[in-house]
């Protein structure tokens, strides 16, 4: 009997070793809320800590970490989108209770619905024809992500029968879907690699496009934009005498940046033993003392290589080059179809897309260039709006480039004299018109 006693007070013991610890400071630091993790150390508990705080949208501007020994101590320096610390106690109560869950619940509201994963080529067009199909075969769209890297596509779709509400559980219905699918993601040129499947498990959605792009090697496909800017430096040095592989990134700050990169270490097997991310302007700086899960470093020159590679492709793929715009209107039947059909006939190509739906609003994300991947033509984004509705569609967000395009404008000045002046202000005038930018003086 007191055997079993002392079992049961050694059992709790163990269970409170093994549940993080979770402290959220507001006071320490004076423009960022610190969330401090200690745990037990286990594998993927660093990117499970990640998951929570980018699944609030929340930007991490630094962290340590340190997992010597047997034990994972980790603090994050947060903020919201706008740079404040964090003050709503629903949004810290559920932090606390995220990280103190061992696994935490990943589910994301997606259960009850039916997830359809698809890899192949990207071209112009191809998200109308999926959707365009879908429809067809009365299939709602309730959620949705799609992404585009180096002239590959990998979406993750979430979608319920149009009559009865429910999940597609009908297996000639699912078979159907999965053809219909699959012949319009091979063209006429992809029939080797275009993947389509249907699936009632939950999943994270955007761990799931990591795995899909990674399973389809887009990292190892030539780019299909040269003009990026901000590419990801990735260097992977070894540490010989403390037995560490030491990776180092510097890339363009954005948000959800550290739960890329150690999403794609986590599912390549490593393990992170210290980690230093910093961020300063726009620019972030993050290193990496990694191993292997056996313990051992990178000790071959073709793995160091093909794991630059990996990262380079995890920074750049939520990284879509493009216009920004958000349409928000009430959901009906098709309309997925019919928008993304305009902008198939306006020669615009989607290059990422966030597809949403609550309470019969539809919230959806696109970004998009034009055929070529280059800018898109102002005048066409605003013939596409006027289509859709001007009050529908909003231009949210410019890429860089459209800022670099004027910069080079009034460089061309002085050398060109009057005549590019007067160019140059008529291309502002117009970008300022159509709404694409705030002022043109």
């Amino acid at each position: 009997m007191e055997w079993h006693a002392c079992l049961d007070e050694y059992e709790k013991l163990v269970i409170r070793m093994s549940t993080p610890r979770v402290v959220i400071d507001n006071a320490v630091c004076p423009t960022a809320t610190l969330v401090k993790v200690d745990s037990a150390r286990r594998h993927g508990i660093l990117l499970d800590a990640v998951q929570v705080l980018t699944d609030l949208n929340l930007s991490i501007k630094k962290a340590y970490i340190s997992s010597d020994g047997q034990w994972f101590m980790d603090v994050f320096h947060v903020t919201d989108l706008n740079g404040n610390k964090l003050t709503d106690e629903s949004v810290i109560s559920y932090i606390e209770q995220s990280l103190e869950t061992t696994h935490p619940d990943r589910s994301h509201g997606f259960n009850g619905l039916t997830a359809l994963e698809l890899t192949g080529t990207d071209r112009i067009g191809l998200l109308s024809e999926v959707f365009a199909v879908l429809a067809d075969l009365q299939c709602d769209v309730v959620d949705a992500k799609v992404w585009t890297h180096n002239g590959r596509i990998a979406s993750l779709i979430f979608v319920k029968d149009c009559n009865s509400g429910s999940p597609i559980e009908d297996l000639q219905q699912i078979d159907k879907i999965e053809a219909r699918l699959r012949n319009v993601l091979k063209g006429d040129n992809d029939i080797r690699s275009a993947r389509t499947s249907v699936s009632m498990a939950v999943t994270h959605t955007e761990r799931r496009l990591h795995q899909m792009m990674f399973e389809d090697r887009d990292y190892e496909r030539k780019p299909i934009l040269q003009h990026k800017s901000d590419l990801p430096v990735v260097t992977v040095q070894n540490w010989v005498e403390r037995g560490y592989s030491v990776v180092n990134i510097k890339c363009k700050d954005r948000t959800k940046l550290l739960f890329d990169v150690v999403c794609t270490l986590t599912d390549m097997q490593y393990v992170v033993f210290h980690a230093t991310i910093k961020t300063s302007g726009d620019k972030a700086y993050l290193e990496f003392y990694i191993r292997h899960i056996d313990g051992t470093p990178i000790s071959l020159e073709p793995e160091r290589h093909h794991l630059i590679q990996c990262l380079q492709a995890a920074v750049e793929r939520r990284a879509s080059e493009g216009v920004r715009l958000e349409l928000r209107t009430s959901d009906k039947q098709g309309l997925l179809a019919d928008v993304t059909r305009t902008f198939r006939e306006n020669c615009l190509n989607v290059t990422r897309a966030e597809i949403s739906t609550t309470s019969d609003m539809a919230v959806n994300i696109f970004y998009v260039t034009d055929a070529t991947g280059n800018l898109a033509d102002p005048k066409i984004i605003e013939s596409v709006r006027q289509k859709i509705g001007l009050g529908n569609l909003e231009v949210k967000e410019l890429p860089l480039i459209y800022h670099h395009k004027e910069e080079s404008e009034e460089q061309a000045v002085g050398v060109g004299g009057a005549v590019l002046l007067s160019l140059g202000s008529l291309v502002r005038r117009n970008l300022y018109n159509l709404g694409l930018i705030k002022s043109y003086s």
